[in-house]
Parts: C-alpha cells; sequence; structure tokens
C-alpha cells in the first residue's frame, strides 16, 4: 500500500513539473529539426545557361538547394564538375558565384584528367523545408585578358552539380546539364574579282558576328592579306588608313585591324566595317588574297589570342594599266571539311591531317598572267561561327621558313 502511495505521489510530480515546464514555454524534448546528429534530406537543381561565347564573358546561372527532410543543416555545401573534353587547355573555364551582396567571387577550379572541378568556398545553413538560390557565372576564357590561349577548343561543356552538407558528407543529391559553346564568325563580302596594281582601291565589308550568349572584350578583327597592300576603313565618315602588322615579314604576312584593336561586341551582336583596299604597283600579277580573322585578348604578338578565321576571298592582281574584262564569275577558295580533332599541335602546311581549317592567305601573289580576268564580285563569304579555335600564331611564324605559298590557319573542333 505505502509502495503504491509512493509511485502515485512521484507520477503527480512529474506532472506538475511538466506542466510548469509548458507554462513557461520549455519543450520536454529538442526538436527533431534541431538535431544535427540525424542527416537532412538536401535536392540540387541547376538552371544553367544554354550556351557560352569561347573567350567570351561569363554567362549568369543559378543553383537552387532544397531541404526536404525533416532536419537543419548548418553546412550545405555546393560542388561543381566541368568536362570539355581533351581539347581546353589548363586556363580555358572560369566559374564565379556570389552568395550575398553583388560583389562576384571566384571558385577554386582544379584541372585532371581533362575535368575541372571546384567548390564553392562558403557553406550556408538551411532549415527543413527551406531552399536557397545561389548565383553563378561560368565562361571559358581560354587565358586572360591580352594572353589569351590559340590552343584548344570545345563544342560544349558537362556541367555537374553536387549538394552535400558537413566536413565530408557525401553528396546527397546530383544535377547534370549541358552547356552549348559557341564562337565568333566573321566574313567578307562584295570582294571583287580583279584588281588593278597601282589603280583604284577596291572595296567590300567586313563582318564579325557573335552568335552567343556570351559578352565579348578585346576583340581583334584583322584582315590579312600582304606586303603590296595599302588598307583603309571608313570611319565616322572619313577613310583611314591603318597601319599594317606583322608577327614575320618574311613569311609576307600582314595584317590590318578594321575594327579597331581590343573592341567590345555584346552578346548576340555584329559589327561591319567598310573597307578598300589598294595594290602597289610594282605588285605581282596573279593571285591575292585577303581574309578575316578575329582575335581574342591578342597581346603584343600579332596574331596571337584566341582566334576564329572566316573564309578567304581570292583576287586576280591585273598588270599595272590593265581594265580587265567583265563577265564570268570567280569564287572564293574553298574551305576544308570540318572533321573533329582533338589535337592541339600547330601544323602549318596544308597537307596535315584532317581538321576544321582554313588557309591563310598566299604570301606573295602568284606568277600566272594578268591579263585578262572577271570584274564581277564574288560571294559573301564567311566562317561557320561553331566552336572553333585557329592556332594561327603558330602557323604565321613557322610560314618563314619555306612555306611560303600558303600559310594554314588552324582551327580546332575537339571530340564531344
Amino acid at each position: 500500500m505505502n509502495t503504491l502511495a509512493r509511485k502515485v505521489r512521484s507520477s503527480v510530480a512529474v506532472s506538475g513539473t511538466a506542466l510548469l515546464l509548458a507554462a513557461t514555454g520549455f519543450g520536454l524534448a529538442p526538436a527533431a529539426s534541431a538535431d544535427e546528429s540525424q542527416p537532412p534530406m538536401l535536392a540540387v537543381a541547376t538552371a544553367a545557361p544554354a550556351e557560352v561565347g569561347l573567350a567570351g564573358l561569363p554567362v549568369a546561372f543559378t543553383t537552387k538547394v532544397s531541404n526536404t527532410g525533416a532536419y537543419d543543416t548548418s553546412s550545405a555545401r555546393l560542388i561543381y564538375r566541368i568536362d570539355g573534353g581533351a581539347g581546353l587547355p589548363s586556363n580555358a573555364v572560369s566559374l564565379q558565384y556570389r552568395l550575398s551582396g553583388t560583389a562576384w567571387k571566384t571558385v577554386p577550379l582544379t584541372y585532371a584528367d581533362e575535368k575541372f572541378s571546384g567548390e564553392i568556398p562558403e557553406t550556408f545553413p538551411l532549415a527543413a523545408g527551406q531552399s536557397r538560390t545561389v548565383q553563378l557565372r561560368i565562361g571559358v576564357p581560354m587565358g586572360t585578358p591580352h594572353n589569351g590561349d590559340s590552343n584548344g577548343g570545345t563544342q560544349q561543356l558537362k556541367l555537374t552539380t553536387l549538394v552535400s552538407y558537413g566536413d565530408s558528407g557525401a553528396a546527397t543529391d546530383t544535377d547534370d546539364d549541358t552547356i552549348k559553346v559557341d564562337g565568333l564568325s566573321t566574313g567578307l563580302s562584295g570582294v571583287p574579282a580583279t584588281v588593278t596594281a597601282g589603280g583604284p582601291a577596291v572595296s567590300f565589308e567586313a563582318t564579325v558576328t557573335n552568335p552567343t550568349a556570351s559578352r565579348y572584350e578585346n576583340v581583334t578583327d584583322t584582315l590579312i592579306t600582304n606586303r603590296y597592300a595599302s588598307v583603309q576603313v571608313l570611319r565616322s565618315g572619313t577613310w583611314k588608313t591603318l597601319t599594317p602588322v606583322t608577327s614575320n615579314a618574311e613569311a609576307d604576312v600582314y595584317g590590318f585591324d578594321v575594327i579597331g584593336k581590343d573592341a567590345s561586341l555584346a552578346a548576340y551582336s555584329s559589327t561591319v566595317a567598310k573597307v578598300r583596299v589598294t595594290y602597289r604597283k610594282d605588285t605581282p600579277t596573279g593571285k591575292a588574297t585577303v581574309q578575316p580573322c578575329a582575335f581574342v585578348n591578342q597581346g603584343s604578338t600579332p596574331f596571337r589570342g584566341t582566334t576564329s578565321c572566316g573564309d578567304r576571298a581570292t583576287l586576280t592582281v591585273l598588270a599595272a594599266g590593265s581594265t580587265g574584262s567583265t563577265g564570268g564569275t570567280s569564287t572564293p577558295t574553298p574551305t576544308a571539311s570540318a572533321t573533329p580533332t582533338a589535337s592541339a599541335t600547330p601544323t602549318p602546311t596544308p597537307s596535315a591531317s584532317p581538321s576544321t581549317s582554313t588557309e591563310a592567305p598566299s604570301a606573295t601573289s602568284g606568277t600566272t598572267s594578268g591579263t585578262s580576268g572577271a570584274s564581277s564580285q564574288l560571294a559573301k563569304t564567311g566562317s561557320s561561327g561553331t566552336s572553333t579555335i585557329a592556332v594561327a600564331a603558330g602557323a604565321f611564324l613557322l610560314a618563314g621558313a619555306g612555306v611560303l605559298g600558303a600559310v594554314a590557319l588552324r582551327r580546332r573542333r575537339t571530340r564531344a
């Protein structure tokens, strides 16, 4: 009997204590969401950009992290893996983020086994049932300003997002996206079929187009021809004579910056330059070529940077005093077939193994007779605008070692 009474009194005492705690706002047991020993359920969804520009500025996108479980986490983590294939150098990809405020911060990336990987340096808390959106930017800069890489290229990036928690927790969810990589395209239109040495200028247009979502900076659109040419461009209603640049005078490859050095191009925009060219009276008769090439982040060395070249156009140089005959049509020199390759070794001769390539202008005019020719204009030429990268610098520099007939500008595609 006494034992039963003690049990009853004990039960009443505990009940009274519980009522007192409840009345003062304290719970008896910890909330489930505060138990950090229990794993949170995290889900991730990345809205990657559809495309970025090769050597262009980064494009913004977002990653959304959701805590779908019953437990909080104090340290959600975001990890990114980027696969661009074998054609990208180690300085090719950039990734930035911002969790709060307006300042963009860099996600440090490591490069190994032809892949990039990195983690956002900051973690963030995420309560059960809540979500958070992180802002990011991804780009394929191919180097740094005024130090663009002339080697490599890709047509797409495969982006994998992983979400985790804690210091060493395994990923609880992943998301895969594919980002198209495209590049600048260049072209000439209205190039006449003939020109007279020492005669009047011939006029045409040079266009550089940005078909991508990236904005471009430090773009130099160059018209490449030979030592005998003088080039003017129409700026603000006045014809301005351009100063030629060359990396190897012996190769007889001279360039003229038709839109100015380090120009900018907005996303999905193009720039057109009106150009006129004259050839000196002592220009050898025969074939001469003009070709547009866009260099991004070109440094102090001409023709070195991330490079996209359009089709070359061929003019017949007539002897001084010749007028030529009308009729007939010339066509631009065809480019090689676009066969993917992962090679990044510059090959200056046109007999190299297949790649996406266009040949640069011949170093000198030909030796064929210029007593006749067509005065009709050539069809419009231009590059395809696909993700390409020309190893132009090596070709130009090597051209002086005996390869004067034609200098190959290699535009590289890599396997997806």
